[in-house]
């Protein structure tokens, strides 16, 4: 896809992608619950309205956790600011704007539809956005000049050179800009994390009132919700998600790029940072933790016990490349993209993913995946994109029931995180626009980068047979059925050219078309 085919620039076309104004500091501000850090505030004294909408939790069945947190968050902003704020529990959006009788500015929220709802609002002067750290305007300038095909790692580079992050002069430090190559590591023999367990947050009294206040809404019919409840993991104040971040960059930081697409069992965080929640809520500025990290980076230097720059180098990319990236395309690629199928896949989400029956499944990678889900609301990049993400391909399971999905599961979701990451990347919907080919992968995989494979019914060698890996077949069954759609594709010339050398391929396709999505 080349950039002329993505929906225009700032200030072409759709008017929600219109230049807004950066600033509105004698208006009281409206903030979204995932606005709630003061870097959407022009002032510090800056008067504030928070709405907490009970109809939004009946339009989706939200993970138990991701309700608490969001609640959470929204209910110690308003005791944080106190007077400065009105704050109203109304059952719908429009309810509570009847009520404010003065003119209200807001920055421009995270969806199409929140924006489209303000955009329509009369009194309210929409900004423009914040909470990442490349705006859309500079964003919409840099893909207004792109030819060919749309390249995270050329954002990033230049992502890297504006805001003069990780840079040697005209240069990336180190000499490279990307060190992925080292980041790739499978995890600890021992099966466990090199790094002590994250600072957790302590529930106060707004958090006992939240568990109340969902149980009720439960008991009386109106919400209903999937997965466990259970202590709270993420912050929800700006004072927690600091502790967040620094016990992240004193003990994890070091350890975190060799095995960030590490797996295992019993560890489910390893050296992760357990930030993503929190920034996506507008606790942290995005620049703010690029900015420790490269500082945390430059002193360890100065002190003569440096941090590993693939370690930095590759959180830095989580942060101001892919997040960003993935927040930009949302706008850029239009309203239309979520529906994309490229590869025509029909399937519904099976009822025991859907519901998070992690006891279902004798597969370990799924089971021990869908009960992370289900207990914490969140597990990291590698098992939601090969693991989860990887069946729903194999298994074709449609892109928007996929999307929707995820989007209720993980507490750190959002419609802008979850379209680009699901369609694109994960199920390759788009036909290449994000991904240069699918992530398909067999058992082998799942077997190096993990300890799931041990001890488990299936054997990730086989793939014919009671017990073939789930994986490995359904990866050798998924090329064929699509190997006419995918034969364009350079990348995968070589795996469908594998399809030839299976003498049992017949017999693992009827395998695997009898096995669909049932429970593996």
């Amino acid at each position: 896809m080349t950039a002329d085919r993505t929906a225009g620039t700032p200030g072409q076309g759709d008017p929600a992608l219109g230049d807004f104004p950066a600033h509105a500091p004698d208006t009281r501000r409206w903030c979204f619950a995932d606005q709630l850090g003061a870097h959407f505030l022009d002032a510090p004294d800056q008067p504030v309205l928070l709405v907490e909408s009970r109809a939004v939790f009946r339009r989706r069945r939200f993970h138990r956790q991701k309700a608490h947190l969001l609640l959470s968050a929204l209910r110690h902003r308003a005791a944080e600011l106190g007077d400065q704020a009105v704050f109203l529990q109304t059952d719908t959006y429009a309810e509570a704007l009847d009520q404010v009788r003065e003119p209200l500015s807001v920055c421009a929220p995270t969806t199409w539809p929140a924006r489209d709802f303000v955009l329509r609002r009369p009194g309210v002067e929409v900004l423009a956005a914040r909470g990442f750290v490349t705006d859309q305007t500079r964003f919409g300038n840099w893909i207004a000049h792109r030819r060919g095909r749309l390249l995270m790692d050329d954002f990033y580079r230049d992502a890297r050179r504006l805001h003069d992050v990780l840079m040697d002069g005209a240069e990336p430090v180190g000499g490279k800009w990307n060190l992925d190559h080292d980041n790739r590591q499978p995890p600890p023999a021992d099966g466990r994390s090199p790094v002590p367990p994250p600072v957790l947050p302590v529930e106060d009294e707004i958090d006992e009132q939240v568990r109340a206040d969902l149980d009720r809404w439960v008991a009386d019919g109106d919400v209903a919700f999937v997965g466990d409840d259970g202590p709270r993991l993420f912050p929800v104040t700006a004072a927690e998600a600091e502790v967040r971040l620094q016990d992240f960059l004193d003990h994890r930081l070091r350890e975190f790029g060799p095995i960030e697409d590490a797996m295992l069992a019993e560890e489910p965080w390893l050296a992760h940072s357990m930030l993503s929640a929190t920034t996506n809520l507008g606790l942290l500025d995005p620049r703010e933790i690029v900015h420790r990290a490269e500082q945390a980076w430059r002193d360890s230097v100065a002190e003569g016990d440096p941090l590993p720059l693939n370690s930095v180098e590759g959180f830095v990319r989580q942060v101001m490349g892919w997040r960003d990236w993935i927040w930009h395309l949302y706008w850029q690629l239009g309203r239309e993209y979520r529906h994309g199928n490229a590869l025509d896949a029909q399937e519904e989400v099976p009822a025991w993913m859907a519901e998070l029956d992690a006891e279902a499944v004798d597969a370990n990678c799924l089971s021990h995946v869908l009960a992370d889900v289900r207990d914490r609301g969140w597990v990291h990049h590698i098992p939601r994109l090969m693991v989860l993400g990887n069946y729903a391909l194999q298994r074709g399971i449609r892109p928007l029931a996929m999307t929707d999905w995820m989007h209720r599961v993980f507490v750190d979701a959002y419609d802008w995180v979850m379209v680009a990451n699901v369609v694109g990347l994960s199920l390759h919907a788009d036909g290449g626009v994000l991904a240069t080919k699918p992530y398909a992968a067999g058992g082998a995989y799942i077997d190096r980068m993990s300890d799931y494979c041990g001890g488990c019914r299936y054997d990730p060698r086989k793939r014919v047979g009671e017990d073939a890996c789930p994986f490995t077949a359904g990866y050798w069954a998924f090329l064929d059925g699509n190997r006419e759609r995918l034969a364009p594709n350079l990348r995968m010339r070589q795996p469908l050219a594998g399809l030839g050398r299976l003498k049992d391929l017949d017999a693992v396709v009827e395998q695997e078309r009898l096995r669909g999505t049932d429970a593996p």
